[in-house]
C-alpha cells in the first residue's frame, strides 16, 4: 500500500510541476479577466458534469461567500445546482442543452462563462461555451489531456497535462483556489494598483 501511495504522490507532483511551468501566465491573465468582469458589473457562470459539477459549485461558493479575505460577495453562479431547471431541460429537450439554455437565460455581454470538462469533449459543456461566445461572453475552459474540442471554443483554456481524471480534477480545484486568491488581491488587496 505504501508503494501505491508514494506512486500517486509522485504522479501528482509531476503533473503539478509541468502544469505550473506551462500555465503561470495564463492563470494570471484569467484572474485579471475575472476581476475586470466583476469590477465592470459582470458575473461568472460556471458549469461541468460529475466531479466538475461539484467544482463549479465549490468555485461559486468561494466567490459569493469569501475565499480567505473579508470582502464583499462577488457574483458567480454554478449552473449545476437547480434540480428543477436541470431535469426540466433534460426532460423537455435533452441533457446536452442543460447549460446552453441557462447561459442563454442568464448570460450577458461582459459576463464570463467557465466550462469544466476533464476530457474537453463533454457535449453539454461545449454547447454552453458556444452559447456564451454567441452572446458575447468571454469563455474560459478548464480541461486536461490535449484539451479536446473545448480548445477551439475558449478565449482562455487551462489544460492539465494528464490523462488521469483524478489528477486533472485535483489541479482544477487547486487552480480555482489560486484564481480566487488572485481575484481577491486584484480587487481588494495588494495587486489593486496594478489594474489602475
Amino acid at each position: 500500500m505504501e508503494k501505491y501511495i508514494n506512486e500517486k504522490f509522485e504522479e501528482l507532483k509531476d503533473v503539478q510541476n509541468r502544469f505550473i511551468r506551462e500555465s503561470k501566465g495564463l492563470i494570471a491573465d484569467i484572474s485579471k479577466e475575472i476581476a475586470t468582469c466583476f469590477l465592470n458589473g459582470g458575473k461568472l457562470l460556471v458549469f461541468g458534469n460529475g466531479g466538475s459539477a461539484a467544482d463549479a459549485q465549490h468555485i461559486a461558493a468561494e466567490f459569493v461567500n469569501r475565499f480567505k479575505m473579508e470582502r464583499p460577495p462577488l457574483p458567480c453562479i454554478a449552473l449545476t445546482t437547480d434540480s428543477s431547471i436541470l431535469t426540466s431541460i433534460g426532460n423537455d429537450y435533452e441533457f446536452n442543452d442543460i447549460f446552453l439554455k441557462q447561459v442563454e437565460a442568464l448570460g450577458n455581454p461582459g459576463d464570463i462563462a467557465l466550462g469544466i470538462s476533464t476530457s474537453g469533449n463533454s457535449e453539454n459543456v461545449l454547447k454552453g461555451l458556444r452559447a456564451a461566445a454567441k452572446n458575447n461572453l468571454k469563455t474560459i475552459g478548464f480541461t486536461g489531456n490535449t484539451g479536446g474540442k473545448m480548445l477551439g471554443l475558449c478565449d482562455y483554456a487551462l489544460i492539465v497535462p494528464s490523462r488521469t481524471t483524478a489528477r486533472i480534477q485535483e489541479m482544477h480545484i487547486f487552480t480555482a483556489h489560486m484564481i480566487c486568491g488572485l481575484v481577491d488581491e486584484i480587487m481588494f488587496g495588494k495587486f489593486v494598483s496594478e489594474t489602475d
